[in-house]
């Protein structure tokens, strides 16, 4: 039986991806780099912020670090007002957490960055612990798709592997939460499609949020 649930937060909670990309953009520019792609930035959404400047632009490797401490700077002001959650989040999450589901989030981005973002999306008070990019820098945590940051996670939340499900948008989160002997649920509606995300055989599949308790009803 599932009781805890561990969220992705971009591309599964909350549609990141335009304030990311603009956000992108914005500091290569300001940098005076070559532009990328939506596209090419998307693809590597929920990737550590490094390693999206090294993949997702060509971004020098000796100004990935500069890249990075740019793009935090401009996050407030470009890419927050652009974030917010996907339909029916909010209120799948309080009927979840009513029926006394816990929730905690795995995610790259930092610890500062994603506390900004639940409360400013007014469903912080239904999490009861995180793992962040934060975790790798100061446990030297292995990011996605290595199973640390679930691990971690699951032992801040004194929970047992085989009674929590990861879900995620992308096959680094998938593959982290088998990784950790979690179940798994892959969502469609974020940064990596359907076909990709068969690929790493989760448990389960879903087009929209709401069909979440469906897949916990046949746990």
């Amino acid at each position: 039986m599932i009781k805890n649930i561990l969220f992705d937060f971009d591309g599964t909670l909350a549609d990141t991806s335009e304030g990311i990309v603009r956000c992108t953009q914005a500091t290569l520019r300001e940098m005076g780099l070559p532009a990328s792609t939506p596209g090419r930035i998307r693809a590597t959404i929920g990737l550590p912020l490094g390693k999206c400047f090294e993949d997702g632009t060509d971004t020098p490797p000796e100004r990935v670090e500069e890249a990075c401490q740019t793009y935090r700077r401009l996050f407030n002001e470009i890419a927050i007002p652009c974030i917010t959650l996907f339909d029916g989040v909010a209120e799948t999450i309080a009927a979840l957490h009513a029926e006394g589901l816990r929730f905690a989030i795995c995610t790259s981005r930092s610890s500062a960055s994603l506390l900004t973002l639940l409360e400013e999306n007014g469903i912080g008070a239904y999490f009861s612990a995180h793992t962040s990019n934060d975790d790798v820098h100061l446990l030297r945590a292995k990011p996605k798709p290595a199973p640390d940051l679930a691990l971690l996670l699951l032992g801040r939340l004194g929970a047992r592997a085989e009674e929590s499900l990861v879900v995620g948008d992308t096959v680094f989160d998938l593959e982290m939460g088998r990784g950790a002997g979690c179940r798994t649920c892959g969502v469609t509606y974020g940064n990596q499609d359907r076909t990709l995300l068969e690929r790493a055989a989760p448990d389960a599949l879903i087009d929209r949020i709401t069909e979440l308790p469906g897949v916990l009803r046949n746990e």
